[in-house]
């Protein structure tokens, strides 16, 4: 019986370990390039986002001294570029949130239909960041 059964066993699959080179080599689908950036986005919502928006809105309030110390951090070129990535933050954890709740809810939820959304989710966050970006920068 042991004889028979070898005959019909298949090749076990040979899992390798994975260089840093090929990992920065492989492609992943825009699906998952959205929950990446979904996490990081939350992330700097939370460690730098409510910090920041703490401190300006503090100094926007409390005398008109530090309201003039609001008025040059948000002027600067470091303010308006971390102003920026947190509008880029907000932007992007809402989209991809809704395509979450839209997936959680069986919406969409074919693989074409996923990689649409995703695409869908990138190409506007970098839209709505650009269209902010514009009148932030004094461009528009």
């Amino acid at each position: 019986m042991d004889e028979i059964d070898k005959g019909r066993r298949t090749a076990r699959p040979v899992y390798r370990n994975l260089g840093l080179a090929q990992i920065l080599g492989y492609r992943m689908p825009p699906s998952a390039v959205v929950s990446i950036l979904h996490r990081i986005s939350g992330v700097l919502l939370f460690l730098i986002g409510i910090p920041f928006i703490l401190y300006l809105f503090q100094n926007s309030l409390t005398s008109e001294l530090s309201f003039e110390v609001y008025r040059r951090a948000v002027s600067s070129w470091l303010g308006k570029l971390v102003l920026l990535v947190l509008i880029w933050s907000f932007l992007h954890h809402l989209l991809a949130g809704i395509r979450f709740l839209l997936l959680d809810l069986h919406i969409a939820g074919e693989r074409e239909q996923g990689m649409i959304t995703a695409q869908v989710v990138l190409v506007l966050s970098i839209l709505l960041t650009v269209a902010c970006a514009l009148p932030l920068f004094g461009l528009f």
